[in-house]
């Protein structure tokens, strides 16, 4: 995955970027100070689309440092539903066990492929963050931003089950997966706990790791988990 952040995105960071420090001061922001072209472009859009308001003409914006920013009624609007989650990313998240043998190279070479070619979105782990931070508070940031999450159930990994969790109570579409076996509850295996299993689950196999069968599922249950067309249509 490429390190290209969309300028939606962006936009939604700068929201909450001026959204905590005011919430924080009670006070119009001091400073402001557009690190780049399209940060400067997108600021320029939010104030003309009422998103953002600045006490001087727009014109005069240029490289300078903005003094008394604050959000509009709209912007402050934006600014909760992108802390409920309400706000998407045009990404999935995987919740998943790391560094197992089997489920990394299909997650690689299947799942991600998938998701990409059936839905156009991008699928990301945790290994794919490069931002410095306490990691949890990462986490949940990209869970939150998310458009859906994928949580795989095979290894009953304490972590994937909360991160899928944490995605339901925020209202993201959650889609599970677990290898067949397992989720049968064969070869000696205990399947995934009851609730989970209540859940959508598509089912993939290790004996089949090219997983066309598997990914044409997951596919046909994004689609109908993001009210998306069957494809085709």
């Amino acid at each position: 995955m490429n390190d290209f952040v969309s300028p939606a995105v962006q936009a939604m960071n700068l929201i909450r970027e001026i959204g905590d420090k005011v919430s924080q001061s009670n006070e119009p922001l001091n400073q402001l100070t557009p690190r780049n072209k399209l940060e400067e472009q997108l600021i320029v859009e939010l104030v003309e689309s009422g998103i953002i308001k600045i006490p001087h003409d727009i014109d005069a914006l240029g490289d300078t440092i903005l003094l008394g920013v604050n959000l509009t009624l709209a912007g402050w609007e934006q600014y909760e539903a992108e802390k409920r989650g309400k706000f998407e990313g045009g990404y999935g998240f995987i919740a998943m066990k790391f560094n197992d043998p089997e489920l990394d190279p299909f997650v690689k070479d299947v799942v991600k492929p998938v998701v990409k070619d059936g839905i156009g979105y991008d699928l990301v782990d945790m290994r794919d963050v490069s931002e410095a931070g306490i990691i949890n508070n990462l986490m949940r940031v990209r869970i939150r931003d998310s458009a859906f999450v994928i949580a795989d159930l095979t290894h009953d990994n304490l972590g994937a089950y909360w991160e899928a969790g944490y995605a339901e109570g925020l209202g993201k579409p959650v889609v599970y997966i677990c290898e067949k076996t397992k989720l049968e509850g064969k070869g000696g295996n205990r399947p995934p706990h009851v609730d989970a299993s209540r859940c959508t689950t598509v089912p993939w196999s290790k004996d089949d790791l090219k997983g066309k069968e598997f990914g044409e599922n997951l596919v046909a249950t994004l689609r109908r988990s993001l009210d998306l067309p069957p494809t085709g249509t």
